[in-house]
């Protein structure tokens, strides 16, 4: 039975009309027009033996309406992302950065360059003023300041790269039942004499050029801490 609103005398007619012409699902007569319309379905095979072998599936119908005009799609570009990272405008050789987290967080070093293949900051205590060997730090995690050391007669060595910090592999064997219950403290392994040496040659270069500064040294030497009252946004560091 069908239940149709009519308000008009137009839709009276459609009502009618519809009554005596119901709409059928779409669907695909044999050749002569006779007979059950015949869906379009396909015969899949189903593993597993009470499953009946074989199971008819209807096929999904294509799209009745399709647009009048091509709509070109944006192809997915090839071009590998970009993994250089910007250095903050802030931050420029010889710049003084306050550490904020890390063994030697509320310390402050000195900049020296931006390592190319991880985008991290080289820098410095130097280690004979404040004890901060040269290390790599995350930009988001220092201050810059608006002191700065005079860096123009420091040449960097370009030696300092991402591969001169990595530390080697060594192969870890399982520990045994015995060696986990008298488990001993591992030895402290012993920093090789090149990274000592060449901690030093930046040291001897960084120390002159801060000597040519009043004050400079002491305030490399102090660390950064807040007292009662003091708010970091509300100060010009």
């Amino acid at each position: 039975m069908w239940l149709l609103r009519v308000s008009s005398a137009g839709d009276r007619q459609n009502a009618a009309h519809q009554q005596l012409h119901p709409i059928h699902p779409v669907c695909f007569h044999n050749r002569k027009g006779v007979g059950d319309p015949i869906m379009p379905s396909e015969t899949k095979v189903v593993k597993g033996a009470k499953n009946g072998q074989t199971r008819t599936v209807e096929r999904p119908r294509a799209t009745r309406f399709y647009p009048a005009d091509d709509i070109p799609q944006p192809k997915k570009s090839r071009k590998p992302k970009s993994t250089k990272v910007t250095l903050r405008s802030s931050i420029v050789p010889g710049t003084v950065l306050i550490l904020l987290s890390g063994r030697f967080r509320g310390k402050r070093v000195v900049f020296l360059k931006q390592l190319e293949e991880s985008g991290l900051l080289l820098v410095t205590g130097p280690h004979k003023v404040n004890g901060v060997p040269l290390r790599r730090v995350n930009q988001s995690y220092v201050i810059a300041t608006s002191t700065k050391v005079d860096l123009s007669g420091v040449k960097v060595d370009p030696k300092f790269n991402d591969a001169y910090f990595k530390r080697e592999k060594t192969a870890k064997s399982k520990a045994t039942a015995e060696e986990l219950l008298d488990k001993k403290p591992e030895e402290k392994k012993a920093l090789p004499q090149s990274r000592i040496s060449d901690q030093k040659e930046v040291d001897k270069a960084i120390i002159g050029a801060i000597k040519k500064t009043p004050l400079l040294k002491a305030y490399l030497r102090a660390a950064f801490a807040l007292s009662k009252g003091q708010f970091p946004h509300a100060m010009k560091f």
